[in-house]
């Protein structure tokens, strides 16, 4: 392929934000370029969209995708215009089903602005939002959710382990993946649900094919948008099985490995 794409979708944490949380000016000058030159620009993440200040006051344009593909988000408007959710009798069968695989495990739920998690879940990011906790995250479930989050606090598992042994269990039921081979946790959403599968939709939507794509990634929950993309591109520095679903790849997010790919693709002609 010897042209420009018309889309670009990028994962965030790992990818284009780096271990400080910060994103570099060339990583925003690249991205700021590609826009003025009219492509379609999304940020693609697991995160809930009240951690998306950030990313609109650093680049003041884009659309967004929010929890894994749950969310369709708009940046500037601070909304949720579509959304794809776990209802609440799914997430009692998935706490129910993965307690018995996987004894040690403890569980929040995020369903726009609010969390809630079990005594046992200790959050790393959520700090704060729910100081008290339910003994069991049924007595927390109020409705649908666009994520449930399943950790082993006490980090004898990792998270890829965690989802060789909850794949086969939830499978047909909900989307199960991680977005940390460091850390003991899964992020699951409503069946169907991933990056890959609502990047899809709205490129239908701007009547833009995949080949005309590109995104850029760097966990497995990153890897059906990876997949589903014309171009794409697993961090270096990512997760090892990254390549397997990428047709490139980009160098570490630390060294501005998506900016790099984005100046050479923005040569190319239209």
């Amino acid at each position: 392929m010897s042209k420009r794409p018309k889309l670009i979708a990028t994962d965030l944490d790992g990818t284009i934000v780096q271990y400080d949380g910060t994103i570099s000016e060339r990583t925003i000058k690249a991205f700021s370029k590609a826009h003025a030159m009219g492509i379609h620009i999304y940020f693609v993440t697991g995160r809930p969209p009240r951690w998306m200040d950030e990313i609109r006051d650093a680049f003041g344009f884009g659309g967004a995708i929010c929890g894994n593909g749950a969310m369709l988000y708009d940046l500037k408007t601070r909304t949720v215009t579509e959304e794809w959710m776990i209802s609440s009798q799914m997430q009692a069968e998935v706490a129910q089903r993965l307690r018995i695989a996987i004894p040690s495990i403890s569980f929040a739920i995020e369903s726009h602005d609010y969390y809630h998690r079990e005594k046992t879940y200790v959050p790393r990011w959520d700090i704060g939002l729910d100081n008290v906790g339910v003994e069991r995250i049924e007595d927390a479930i109020r409705g649908p959710a666009f994520k449930m989050l399943a950790r082993c606090s006490g980090s004898e598992l990792t998270s890829d382990q965690m989802l060789e042994i909850a794949f086969p269990e939830l499978d047909g039921l909900v989307t199960v993946t991680h977005s940390n081979a460091n850390e003991s946790l899964l992020e699951i959403s409503a069946l169907g649900i991933s990056k890959g599968q609502t990047l899809a939709k709205v490129a239908a939507r701007l009547n833009i094919d995949s080949s005309d794509c590109i995104s850029f990634g760097d966990n497995p929950n990153d890897f059906s948008m990876l997949q589903w993309c014309g171009r794409s591109y697993a961090m270096a520095d990512g997760h090892p099985d990254g390549f397997k679903y990428s047709s490139g790849i980009a160098g570490p997010h630390q060294d501005d490995g998506v900016a790099i790919v984005i100046e050479e693709l923005l040569k190319l002609p239209a």
